[in-house]
């Protein structure tokens, strides 16, 4: 698959990149996707939620009637679950939802989400580029130029760069990753995807070690 290859003013250069065929031309394996997003987002999970139970709860253990001859349950006391205000029953506790997913599985997983962009026509290669200075006026110009600024967008760098970072960082509409932090969810989420030229052959070198 051939892409045209623009410059930060959004003119073509006129230079074609090809993408690899094994990563950005796949059948799409809907399974790992799901397996790799539910993956990223258990693990965002903090699962601090904490219910208290009967016995940790503050109230009389008096018994509130006789054992029989009442016409009813046998009453407990005040914090019986049964009874309003009382204490809930296997309540949520503490634990970590994370679990593991085979390597291979997370590659299949992020060649099916890039094969669905390239599938949408969604994926912009653009030049190299760099800011001198953080400034945010000029990555909306970015956008701009590029027809992005009304979408949700994925910019990728084969390299951290502070400047960028900071220049999206209050577009609500933008993410700027490197193609380490490159994964599944984010690639899904945004609807436009924005490559560095550096950054394909990065992410190409990645997904087919």
């Amino acid at each position: 698959m051939e892409l045209s290859v623009y410059t930060i003013k959004g003119e073509d250069t006129g230079r074609k990149i090809t993408l690899s065929d094994s990563v950005f031309s796949i059948e799409p394996n809907d399974h790992a996707i799901w397996l790799d997003v539910k993956q990223y987002r258990a693990n965002n999970r903090q699962g601090t939620h904490k219910a208290k139970e009967r016995s940790e709860m503050s109230g009389s253990t008096r018994k509130l009637g006789k054992q029989k001859g009442g016409g009813g349950a046998r009453p407990g006391d005040i914090n019986s679950p049964v009874r309003v205000g009382g204490a809930r029953v296997f309540g949520p506790r503490p634990r970590d939802y994370s679990f593991k997913l085979n390597k291979k599985v997370k590659a299949l997983a992020r060649k099916s989400a890039l094969a669905y962009k390239a599938i949408e026509n969604a994926i912009i290669v653009v030049e190299d580029f760099a800011f001198e200075t953080p400034k945010t006026k000029d990555f909306i110009v970015l956008a701009n130029n590029l027809k992005v600024a009304d979408k949700k967008s994925l910019f990728v760098l084969a390299e951290a760069n502070k400047n960028v970072y900071l220049s999206a960082r209050n577009l609500s509409n933008v993410k700027v990753v490197t193609i380490s932090e490159l994964n599944t969810y984010k690639v899904l989420d945004a609807k436009s995807l924005i490559l560095t030229e550096s950054s394909v052959a990065g992410i190409e070198s990645i997904l087919n070690a």
